[in-house]
């Protein structure tokens, strides 16, 4: 991954600002302004520094390392026993919302406020420490502008996408992600298919998890592919060489062996020289034209003093100038597109000749579309003894492609899990799970493949079909009556 040298923070990086346990995937630049949490800042100081270090907003949105402060404790240790006798009528605390701005106006830290409130506060003694504790906890939120710059990784950006918008990833949950790489076997020197509608996410994790290794396939929906969350990665270059990509609308025909590429140029530059040269002859032609028609408007008798002639003469070279520069950038632009073009055109050839090989290490599929359709057809592509993972946030679709591989066969071990994620408060001596927990991750559908025999599928999946079917029920039915 992209970084300085010892994970030091460079400009142009993509960081991960975190806040206790809210994040936000931004890009690392000069004098620009960043919100985040309330609050604005700019990244400039913390450029050079290792990633990991906590920083302080201060005046003008300038940040500076947090320096670490032994807490004093021996105001702390005077408690109550229990908080029966403690009313919240709003008159506990003596700082009023004035003296409070008037302290952040004189650009006293945070710290000194919430040290400030505890004194003031009539019922802060009489609390229990761990109502205490929670007191603090809870005013240094509030009043402490402290963010903390983090490497972007799979399980940070996870978090990060399932809190933000969970939407975007199909409420893709990171212990679910986590589940579907260890499942399709996903390591380096892998030729991986991934297919996914999560903005980039599950194709950025299968990358991380490659380390530039390795080939990928990914299949995309529409004109392009999207890789939002895949860039916030901040990969390197040499990752993306053997990153490829192919229309899922093509798939077919490439089964079929209808699919060509018959229409990709030989060569970009000549194309763009003869569409130059076409272009030049009409505009010739068409200069020509405009001459004709200009001469017997030319031909009247007309005075024109020597000052309207040098205008004249003057406008006309500008125009002449302007025409030129337009034309230049016109046939530039031309050439641009043609060569884009030819490239795209050239890589669709080459991830085309890898899914034809039909011998992927491994296929991924995490998208919003029905998984049937495009698992069965998918799977003609992976080689036999491989694993796939299929992720769907319900699970009656998944149970209709369970029932569909059973019946076309070629594969074993199918298993259609579902994770469940509980998170837990360790703290001494009140460790307790945590009152909000997550409702679904979603669902997973995973097996291995194995040779399909196309000859004796038809026939074994009627035979297979009966030899499941209960002995007592086929008793019964023998004996029925005609």
């Amino acid at each position: 991954m992209e970084g300085g040298p010892s994970g030091r923070i460079r400009e142009g990086d993509c960081a991960v600002l975190k806040r206790d346990e809210v994040f936000k995937a931004v890009l690392v630049l000069r004098r620009r302004k960043i919100i985040f949490e309330k609050q604005w800042f700019y990244l400039d100081n913390a450029i050079g520094h290792i990633y990991g270090t906590t920083f302080e907003v201060t005046s003008g949105g300038n940040l500076q390392p947090k320096q670490e402060v032994e807490e004093t404790t021996t105001e702390t240790k005077e408690a109550g026993t229990d908080n029966r006798n403690i009313v919240d009528d709003g008159k506990s605390q003596k700082l009023t919302h004035d003296d409070i701005k008037a302290l952040k106006d004189k650009g006293i830290k945070g710290q000194e406020i919430v040290q400030q409130l505890i004194e003031n506060s009539t019922t802060f003694r009489d609390k229990t420490e761990f109502a205490q504790d929670k007191y603090i906890k809870k005013k240094k939120k509030k009043y402490e502008a402290v963010i903390t710059i983090v490497k972007p990784s799979t399980r940070i950006l996870s978090t990060m996408y399932y809190a933000r918008e969970p939407g975007k990833i199909n409420h893709l949950r990171y212990d679910t992600l986590a589940q579907m790489l260890t499942l399709g076997n996903v390591h380096a020197g892998n030729k991986m298919i991934v297919m996914e509608t999560c903005a980039g996410l599950v194709l950025g994790a299968v990358m991380e998890r490659m380390g530039g290794y390795g080939s990928i396939i990914q299949m995309y929906p529409g004109g392009g592919p999207v890789r939002a969350a895949t860039s916030c990665f901040g990969f390197p270059k040499p990752f993306f060489d053997n990153l490829h990509e192919f229309p899922l609308s093509e798939v077919q025909s490439l089964l079929s062996g209808t699919f060509t590429t018959d229409t990709l140029p030989a060569d970009p530059e000549e194309n763009a020289l003869l569409e130059e040269e076409s272009n030049g002859l009409s505009e010739e032609k068409q200069s020509s034209l405009q001459e004709t028609e200009e001469e017997p408007a030319t031909e009247a008798p007309m005075e024109i003093s020597p000052t309207e002639e040098q205008d004249t003469m003057d406008i006309n070279t500008e125009d002449v100038e302007f025409k030129g520069s337009k034309e230049k950038e016109n046939k530039e632009n031309v050439r641009e597109k043609q060569i884009k073009q030819w490239e795209r055109r050239k890589k669709l050839q080459e991830a085309a000749a890898l899914l034809r090989e039909k011998n992927a290490d491994g296929l991924i599929v995490a998208s919003k579309f029905h998984p049937t359709p495009l698992l069965l057809s998918l799977l003609e592509f992976v080689a036999p003894s491989r694993p796939f993972v299929v992720y769907c946030q319900y699970k009656e679709p998944l149970l209709e492609c369970y029932t569909k591989l059973r019946e076309r066969g070629g594969v074993i071990n199918l298993k259609l899990s579902e994770t469940w994620l509980r998170n837990y408060q360790v703290l001494p001596d009140r460790s307790h799970p945590k009152l909000t927990m997550s409702g679904g991750g979603g669902y997973l559908l995973s097996g291995i493949t194995v040779v399909l025999e196309k000859g004796k599928s038809d026939s074994s999946d009627s035979e297979a079909l009966k030899m499941e079917e209960p002995s007592c029920k086929r008793c019964k039915l023998q004996d029925l009556p005609c």
